[in-house]
């Protein structure tokens, strides 16, 4: 099993790529489903989860061709729909037990020919995310669900999903792509309140407008798609990842330095950045001229002066607009150095400060009250072994081992291939003393 040997105290400078939104890309892979004509997609991060959803793909029937970019990092693929004709539309429990995003072929599944087999899904163990908000919308639509031997069996006996006026009983990113995506094929119109508005479903509802989709609020808690009878293919870039980018300005944060990102989207990080700059980094965007596949994006050039001391300040997860989830554990990484005392409430996940404890091993102050944290800094930090015990976790471990001084070696660290392509060589490139360890050796 593979792990990262990680030596602090260095700072960071230089420039990092940020590759495609893992969770854009999740969803939009699952819409081609929607489709009889040839998709592409590019900027898909090459990371473990969008290999798997591409695999998913492939055991029900799509003949699916992926390129690596020449860094690595990114996927472009091409996804053909033909061969779903006989299909058992069955998405298999050895995929989908180790992403939850699996769930997502349902509804394009559903919707396009009637009939769906997905195994319930698994995923980062950070709390319960129950799958009821999708087969509940799913059943008003018309179709009929059960639940046999693990897997979710649906079917629709009239032959197509019909339109609703539906209020989520809470916000779900999932629930609200699955059901956006049913709907576009679905007879009339569908309305969707209370829909979750992050970014990565706006770039899915943009994809399906390409498709040939009749979609109006994007970006709004109110969605209202309009069926159609089929949808075409489409060429369409991901958008960058958020939380990848956020990720490395944690970092950089922790250690100081001056990193540029290169492709990156900071009008959905303004909740990371206000507080990196009110905690005592200085972050600019600069536009850039990179238009790949039609789209425009910028630089962000993070940096934190020498000697600068951070300032400990209070977090507070919230469904975008607000505090991302995905950055919390990141951002309790980066508090252990602040000076001062800082309060994070996770409102999100019951489950999500399982790092808190690895954290403390390297030597952070802290405790856990139910679900806040608080963090006494500035915290000396010392090399320790840790395990991952999530995606986001991994990330935490990673930016607290940059500033501990010795080795911090880091177990389970397929957690952190989940959702970061190459992070050690990304940081490499910067400076940082990473290196992957293979079978036990460097």
């Amino acid at each position: 099993m593979d792990r990262l040997t990680v030596c602090g105290g260095a700072g960071l400078n230089g420039k990092i790529p940020i590759s495609g939104a893992k969770n854009a890309a999740l969803p939009c892979l699952a819409a081609s489903l929607l489709a009889a004509k040839e998709i592409a997609l590019t900027h898909l991060p090459a990371v473990a989860d969008i290999r798997t959803m591409i695999k998913v793909l492939q055991a029900l029937g799509c003949d699916v061709s992926a390129d690596k970019s020449e860094d690595g990092f990114e996927l472009s693929a091409i996804i053909k729909t033909d061969g779903l004709k006989n299909s058992e539309f069955k998405a298999p429990y050895d995929l989908v037990k180790t992403m939850r995003a699996s769930i997502l072929v349902l509804g394009p599944l559903l919707a396009r020919f009637g009939r769906a087999s997905v195994s319930l899904p698994g995923g980062c163990a950070i709390g319960a995310r129950p799958v009821n908000l999708h087969l509940d919308a799913l059943q008003r639509m018309g179709a009929e669900i059960r639940i046999d031997g693990g897997y979710v069996e649906a079917s629709v006996t009239n032959g197509r999903l019909v339109g609703i006026d539906h209020t989520f009983d809470k916000v779900s990113v999932g629930a609200t792509e699955n059901i956006m995506m049913a709907a576009c094929l679905a007879k009339g119109t569908t309305v969707l309140r209370n829909a979750a508005v992050e970014p990565e479903i706006g770039d899915l509802a943009r994809m399906l407008q390409a498709m040939g989709a009749g979609i109006e609020g994007i970006d709004t808690p109110v969605l209202t798609i309009h069926g159609t009878d089929s949808m075409s293919g489409c060429r369409y870039a991901v958008i960058p990842d958020r939380i990848e980018a956020g990720t490395f300005i944690c970092a950089l944060a922790a250690t100081g330095g001056d990193v540029t990102l290169e492709r990156a989207a900071p009008d959905d990080l303004r909740p990371l950045i206000d507080l990196m700059t009110r905690i005592g980094c200085d972050i600019d965007e600069i536009e850039d001229c990179d238009k790949r596949d039609g789209a425009t994006f910028k630089r962000m050039r993070v940096h934190r002066e020498a000697g600068r001391v951070l300032k400990a300040r209070d977090v507070s997860t919230a469904p975008h607009p607000g505090f991302p989830t995905d950055l919390q554990a990141q951002v309790m990484a980066v508090m252990t150095q602040a000076a001062g005392i800082s309060i994070i409430k996770e409102t999100i996940f019951e489950n999500r400060f399982q790092h808190a404890m690895e954290l403390e091993r390297l030597g952070a102050n802290l405790r856990v009250e139910g679900n806040t944290a608080i963090v006494a800094g500035l915290s000396p930090l010392t090399g320790c072994t840790v395990m991952a015990t999530d995606l986001r976790a991994s990330a935490a471990l990673v930016i607290a081992g940059l500033v501990a001084n010795g080795v911090t070696t880091i177990d389970r660290i397929y957690h952190l291939d989940r959702g970061y392509a190459g992070i050690e060589r990304k940081l490499q490139a910067v400076g940082a003393k990473v290196q992957r360890v293979k079978g036990g050796r460097v």
